[in-house]
């Protein structure tokens, strides 16, 4: 372990051991002034032999190369002595200059050798062996290290060594002045960067609250913070100008003048709809509008397919697999290979499975090549094992490719299109608007796609209402299987999935082997019995092969039964601290080896290895477990279904345990065994769709833990959070 008081060390670089060009990580070695070496590790883009270093942060034993100084931040200075100069330039740092060139110039020029390569170039052409346009070279590449050391500098005040070092590599010597005219152009230019810290940076330079710089990116903040909150893509206009006034706290007529002017310069735009006027982000309203276009295209476009073929790929089909389809599963194999966009929804075990399967040997036989992809990793992990192809999220279909940009960025896109003939997208209720307008760019002219999913249960966790808008605008076919099969009616978790689904209470009679309530009647008692099932009563009724597969779904963070609370139990009955077991605290959360951890957000930059394949991305709502903390690196490697992936301390405040999680971040998983608290929470989070989606993402057994009167609530209530979208409008509007 290591002292957690932040220290200061002081010192000339005299050697660089490693440094990243990428990430700025650097090991280099400093002596201080009593002439004792120090051994600096952490993000110190830039830093050269020979600079001054200052450097701030704490002292950490690794195991292989003993006590080294952990750098959190850092300032620099060019160094002054002749010695120093010489060695400095002799390094390498300055293009152009090596060891007997610097020992020439610093003999000629001595203590004045910088300001004459910066500010008197010509001079060095006195020296032999050094042209005009050498000069000239030098002090160019001279500059630019300055360019970099003064942005690193002055960014040093307000963000780390990385993000600083992306905002030098992006704008260049240019940032300064950048930053100093307009600090909220860091939130639309930089992810990680949002608008309180730009914010922050604004206020240091003194500028006004109702500046228009600051009008407009409080008005996008806003915007933004509804979107991920509530999965808005526009906004009533009054609605959004009574919240941005009080985040800005100006008034709103201000606001109104600031939307004016958002609208004028194309970042914000106004669109009436169902009697009222909403405002968009600028890519919120293209992507909505592209993808209605697109859609609409797809379905005109698409070549047709005979009903009389259609009927006879049926019977073939039905002939090879031994699958004798029931009239609305020929409706929907139909409908999907007549146009050019179809949706296909139906609860649990009313054979959507078939269907793709069915669909995929009739294109197959005619030369048409599929992709199936989900929003998710779970996702696309359950597509492909119920239907034996192999199914990609919607990113790794898309090819996306590491970025520093706000948004992904995909190789498969207008330019480079998908090779494929047709996109199969399974979990559509998960996909959100921005990744929908990321596939649909991506997909070639005469191509077919067909959405498969469930309406009933939640929407996506980003913005948009894709499913619902689609099949509410009634421009293409919707197929809804409404048919049990008797496979599946021998399962009481589908029963009663289709009966809470109807606004019936579900059968929780005890008999069955594979849906079961348990009455309690304090929340504190409901909690108490998650965690004995967990520990003790299921790990002897079924061992741990079932229980290994275990998921609590709660309705909520907060409460006895919510998220925060449960994830406190179950990680001390399930995974209790132990000497062998390394942990690390990070913002209020003890993580230990073998903890079951979510990430909370999306993070594009994070790499991860996988079977010798590299890639990007981890994404809102992806589960793995903590396979091992290393104190000396300050990282923590993380296992999701496979993905490797190592992630800095600084970077823990991205993950929280998963234990338990909502019903919210459980969309698009299956798993063996479900426990759903049933306790007194927020009356909006007690809603028939929540309870239906936390039961059908149970495949083996589910346990009911709480109060019947909760149950009969949450059965009964009907209701929807609204979502302020514009999909459904702009689909018929277009068309």
């Amino acid at each position: 372990m290591f002292n957690e008081d932040t220290e200061s060390v002081c010192g000339t670089v005299d050697s660089v051991i490693y440094q990243s060009e990428e990430t700025g990580y650097t090991v280099c070695e400093i002596e201080d002034d009593k002439g004792f070496p120090i051994t600096l590790v952490g993000a110190m883009p830039y830093i050269c032999e020979g600079d001054t270093v200052t450097a701030t942060g704490k002292w950490v034993n690794h195991p292989s190369y003993g006590k080294q100084f952990k750098v959190a931040a850092y300032e620099k200075t060019l160094p002054t002595g002749i010695n120093d100069i010489l060695r400095y330039l002799a390094s390498g740092t300055v293009k152009g200059i090596g060891p007997k060139t610097a020992k020439k110039i610093v003999d000629r020029f001595g203590e004045d050798t910088f300001d004459v390569i910066e500010n008197h170039s010509e001079w060095l052409a006195e020296i032999p062996g050094i042209t005009v346009r050498k000069a000239a070279d030098i002090n160019s590449s001279f500059i630019e290290m300055s360019g970099a050391r003064n942005v690193m500098m002055f960014c040093a005040d307000f963000f780390g060594s990385a993000t600083s070092m992306k905002i030098y590599k992006k704008w260049g010597g240019s940032a300064i002045d950048r930053i100093k005219k307009n600090p909220y152009s860091l939130c639309d230019s930089f992810s990680g960067i949002g608008f309180k810290a730009a914010d922050s940076v604004a206020e240091s330079f003194g500028i006004e609250k109702d500046s228009a710089a600051r009008v407009l990116a409080g008005i996008a903040y806003t915007h933004e913070t509804a979107a991920h909150s509530g999965g808005h893509t526009c906004l009533e206009r009054s609605a959004l100008m009574a919240e941005a006034a009080r985040v800005l706290e100006i008034d709103s007529e201000k606001i109104a003048s600031g939307i004016s002017v958002g609208i004028s310069m194309g970042r914000l735009f106004e669109y009436s709809h169902g009697g009222a006027d909403y405002i968009y982000l600028d890519r919120y309203y293209k992507a909505e509008s592209f993808c209605a276009e697109k859609l609409l295209r797809m379905d005109k476009s698409c070549p047709r397919i005979s009903r009389g073929d259609i009927s006879a790929f049926i019977s073939k089909v039905e002939i090879s697999s031994g699958i004798k389809y029931a009239a609305l599963q020929k409706e929907a194999i139909a409908s999907a290979l007549s146009g050019g966009v179809m949706v296909l929804t139906g609860g649990p075990g009313t054979g959507k499975t078939t269907v793709i399967k069915g669909l995929i040997s009739i294109f197959d036989s005619i030369g048409l090549d599929v992709a199936i992809c989900a929003p998710t990793g779970r996702a696309a992990k359950r597509a492909s094992e119920s239907t034996g192809f192999e199914a990609k999220t919607v990113h790794r279909l898309l090819e996306m490719e590491h970025s520093d940009d706000v948004e992904p960025r995909f190789l498969r896109n207008q330019s480079c299109y998908l090779d494929e003939d047709v996109v199969i997208v399974d979990e559509s209720s998960m996909l959100d608007t921005l990744l929908l307008d990321a596939l649909l760019k991506a997909m070639k002219p005469g191509s077919r796609i067909i959405f498969i999913g469930d309406r009933d249960q939640l929407p996506s966790v980003g913005a948009g209402n894709v499913l619902a808008d689609i099949i509410d605008s009634a421009r293409f076919t919707t197929v809804c299987l409404t048919e049990i099969f008797r496979q599946a009616e021998e399962s009481r978790i589908i029963t009663n999935a289709h009966l809470i689904n109807e606004g019936k209470m579900p059968v929780t009679d005890n008999r069955s082997k594979d849906f079961f309530f348990l009455s309690r009647r304090t929340d504190a008692d409901v909690a108490s019995t998650i965690a004995d099932l967990i520990s003790n009563r299921l790990p002897r009724a079924y061992g741990e092969e079932l229980c290994s597969g275990i998921q609590v779904i709660t309705p909520s963070r907060k409460g006895a039964a919510g998220t925060e609370n449960l994830n406190l139990l179950l990680q001390r009955a399930i995974n209790p601290p132990s000497r062998n077991k390394l942990e690390r605290q990070a913002h209020g959360i003890v993580f230990r080896e073998g903890d079951r951890i979510m990430q909370i957000k999306n993070n594009y930059d994070t790499e991860w290895v996988k079977d010798g394949y590299e890639g990007y991305g981890v994404f809102n709502g992806d589960i793995g477990t903590v396979e091992a903390i290393s104190p000396s690196d300050e990282t923590m490697t993380l296992d999701f279904d496979g993905r490797f992936s190592s992630y800095d301390f600084s970077s823990l405040d991205e993950l929280e345990h998963a234990f338990a999680i909502t019903v919210h971040k459980s969309q698009g998983s299956e798993y063996p065994l479900v426990i759903i608290p049933l306790y007194s929470c927020a009356p909006m989070l007690l809603t028939r769709n929540l309870l239906y989606t936390a039961v059908t993402r149970a495949s083996r057994m589910v346990i009911l833990v709480g109060k019947r009167e909760v149950l009969e609530t949450m059965v009964a209530n009907n209701m929807h959070t609204t979502r302020h979208t514009g999909l459904c409008a702009l689909l018929n509007k277009n068309g």
